[in-house]
């Protein structure tokens, strides 16, 4: 069940990360709306790699400081996921 879940809200949360990025650098460039650098850490701490694509494929808040926390969010989920999916299917790694 759990897993169900996973492989279908994981990839939606990571599209949203993702999309908001590129809106909020689009609304840079135009002088809209901008999204809080809050609510996009918040999306690239439940999305990562949706967010740490959207920081490379459009070149937006790079620079941020604070922003490379992405690649380590992303490294945190990579790793829990394997731990996750490893002991559910009782896969031994090491």
């Amino acid at each position: 069940m759990i897993q169900t879940i996973l492989t279908i809200l994981l990839p939606i949360l990571n599209l949203i990360s993702l999309v908001a990025f590129g809106i909020d650098k689009f609304n840079s460039k135009k002088r809209g709306y901008r999204i809080p650098e809050s609510r996009l850490l918040l999306l690239a701490f439940i999305g990562p790699f949706g967010a740490l694509t959207g920081m490379l494929l459009f070149r937006h808040k790079t620079r941020k400081i604070k922003f490379l926390l992405v690649p380590t969010f992303a490294l945190l989920q990579a790793v829990l996921l394997i731990w996750y999916f490893t002991s559910a299917l009782n896969i031994r790694v090491f």
